[in-house]
């Protein structure tokens, strides 16, 4: 179990117990933070947007080609800073555990 910080779009904050062995996406959307995650984790939306505090970016797995694709894509409709991530491309483990989010606006 892993406790994720997540900062909503209104500015409030709230820590989730998230569970091992899925992805932050769906941990995200079934707390009903915003994110929606629309193609369930084919990196073909970018609804599940989120930005990574900076403390974390370099501790978790580099983007793939195919992430920083649906990024870019999306960067005519939104802001994307250079933590921007898709929570779908984060495996929740204990690793995570303390890791902080912003979710990024919908588009």
């Amino acid at each position: 179990m892993a406790v994720v910080r997540v900062i909503g779009r209104d500015g409030g904050t709230q820590n989730l117990n998230v569970a091992g062995g899925g992805q932050l996406m769906d941990a995200l959307r079934d707390a009903n933070t915003g994110v929606q995650g629309t193609c369930g984790g084919m990196m073909s939306c970018g609804t599940c947007h989120v930005y990574v505090d900076p403390a974390w970016a370099d501790r978790l797995p580099p983007k793939s080609e195919d992430e920083a694709a649906m990024l870019e894509a999306i960067g005519e409709l939104v802001e994307l800073r250079p933590t921007s991530r898709l929570s779908c491309q984060i495996a929740v483990d204990d690793g995570i555990d303390g890791l902080c989010v912003e979710i990024a606006p919908s588009f």
